[in-house]
């Protein structure tokens, strides 16, 4: 049997792997010259920057896909093992499992982010259960014993979110419905800064515990109170590194990939998913339909039993499946979806001959503002003269990614999707203009001292590229907004409610995204495949 997935990004990557241990042959075929869609790789001037996600964590979910062997899929072994469910210690042992390193090395990051705050302070968020308490005490000491409910809370939505829901494919509502009482009794469905500020007096405390949805497209005003969980997914399994980049963990997936029979070809967009009757004919608009391949942009043709988009949702539908083909995904449905912000993204090299840095491999640098901002970026799409960034310094831990003397950065600052007000924003002078004050802000600031003077290398990226060259509708970045109204059953379908034999992966599909959660969808969908195609897991 033959399968085709669209984009080779970590969901698209992580689906090859799988389906050839399932016993298909992949195809898997690529817009860009090289693998990793968001997680592509420019390399400029000495310089190695990962372009998009550069947080690495439950790593164990890794060491599962570099064990795969053809023919043995294990779908149907536990999903958490119970060495890793009862991990205590960030490096749990399982950083670099056996088969992992026979590819890529994974190092754990400590701290995991030192967060500062905009009078210059910093928390270090690291996990170690003493230090956060400390550094809780000297913020607000009055906040220590909402820290302990926060945490005995989050758990509780940990264990019962991730660790026995976190692989559920929530296909009908009903499934939604059952959980319900569960979520409304973990009080997981409120937004989660509201969840947050329940605990917490400090401003800074609630930033802290509520950020990190950002980095996976949300805002911390509307997602559900559900992605606390994140707090102990990381503070569970740590945050990690992969050495050579996030880049090299991309290639050791095509590495595996290949090993296991799989095909990618590069510089093949996909201009349309081929749809047909069971008879291989026209389909009529009410009858069956199923997908029986691509046609590419250059007009080649390319059949399979099986098609997997890990594109965008929204482009998937609309732009490569013919209206008279979708009752369910229509044009108005898939508009009415919400997507998730977009990002300037600055790529940056600078000399490093006498500087000495108080930052740490991953930073959040947070502004005045926190819901004010949020809100300018997430329902008002405006751009904003104050901003909040994730500045990336990997050369902390492997200087081999610049040249001797020098460092490789990015900073990425949460901007307004290219929808409504947004599309008013003139990219073409706003994004000059942002990066300058972006990169004088971390010069002036003291962040990296003298950087204007030391800058050898920039580059940026806008939501016109990830409108353009990613084919993200408006831009968005991380592919729906994760809130309550499209988390679980309310979230794309993994497999395709219009066409048989058409599936989605990745970040626009269940569960969301991250690194994780992509590769979490691999593995979901997958086992709808199988099921499908009567295959033993």
């Amino acid at each position: 049997m033959r399968a085709i997935i669209i984009g080779s990004g970590f969901g698209g990557l992580s689906l090859g792997i799988r389906l050839q241990s399932l016993g298909f042959d992949t195809t898997i075929v690529e817009k860009l010259d090289g693998p990793g869609g968001r997680a592509y790789v420019r390399k400029v001037d000495g310089f190695t920057f990962d372009m998009g996600p550069t947080v690495i964590t439950v790593p164990h979910f890794i060491e599962e896909l570099f064990s795969l062997e053809r023919g043995k899929p294990a779908l149907s072994e536990p999903d958490f093992p119970e060495h890793v469910r009862n991990a205590e210690r960030i490096t749990s042992g399982i950083s670099g499992g056996p088969n992992t390193s026979r590819y890529v090395t994974i190092i754990p990051i400590n701290p995991f982010y030192r967060i500062y705050f905009d009078d210059g302070t910093f928390f270090d968020y690291d996990g170690d259960p003493v230090h956060t308490r400390e550094q809780i005490r000297a913020i607000e000491p009055t906040d220590l014993e909402g820290y302990e409910r926060f945490h005995r809370d989050a758990k509780a939505i940990f264990e019962r979110g991730f660790l026995e829901l976190g692989y559920t494919h929530f296909g009908s509502l009903w499934q939604m419905l059952a959980i319900m009482p569960d979520l409304l009794k973990l009080d997981a469905v409120r937004t989660l800064f509201s969840f947050t500020s329940r605990y917490f007096r400090s401003d800074k405390l609630r930033q802290v515990f509520s950020f990190e949805p950002l980095l996976i497209g949300g805002n911390p005003l509307a997602v559900p109170a559900i992605y606390a969980m994140i707090h102990f997914v990381e503070k569970t399994w740590g945050i990690h590194f992969a050495m050579g980049g996030t880049g090299a963990l991309v290639q050791a997936f095509v590495r595996k990939f290949q090993e296991l029979g799989g095909t990618i070809r590069y510089n093949s967009e996909v201009a349309r998913i081929l749809v047909t009757d069971p008879k291989g004919g026209e389909p009529s608009r009410f009858g069956r339909k199923i997908a029986r391949g691509v046609q590419l942009t250059n007009g080649e043709t390319l059949t399979a039993d099986v098609v997997i988009s890990n594109g965008d949702y929204a482009t998937t539908y609309m732009k490569l499946i013919d209206p008279r083909y979708r009752l369910f995904n229509t044009d108005a449905r898939v508009r009415r979806t919400k997507q998730s912000m977009s990002l300037l993204v600055i790529y940056f090299g600078f000399r490093a001959d006498g500087l000495k840095l108080d930052l740490r491999h991953h930073n959040i640098i947070l502004g005045p503002r926190y819901e004010g901002l949020l809100k300018d970026i997430f329902d008002r799409k405006v751009l904003a003269e104050d901003f909040s960034q994730y500045l990336h310094l990997p050369t902390l831990t492997d200087p081999s990614l610049a040249p001797p003397g020098h460092h490789a950065a990015y900073t990425l600052v949460p901007v307004p999707n290219r929808d409504g007000d947004g599309a008013k924003i003139d990219w073409s002078k706003a994004g000059p203009e942002l990066t300058d004050r972006v990169l004088r802000f971390l010069d002036e600031r003291g962040h990296i001292p003298g950087l204007c003077d030391r800058i050898v290398h920039k580059s940026f990226i806008t939501p016109e590229y990830f409108e353009r060259t990613l084919n993200s509708y408006v831009g968005n970045a991380f592919g729906p907004e994760p809130r309550l109204t499209q988390t679980a059953y309310f979230r794309p379908h993994n497999r395709s409610e219009d066409i048989e034999r058409l599936y989605l992966v990745g970040a626009s599909a269940q569960p969301g995204g991250g690194t994780p959660s992509v590769m979490m969808s691999a593995k979901m969908t997958v086992r709808l495949i199988a099921q499908d195609f009567g295959l033993a897991a």
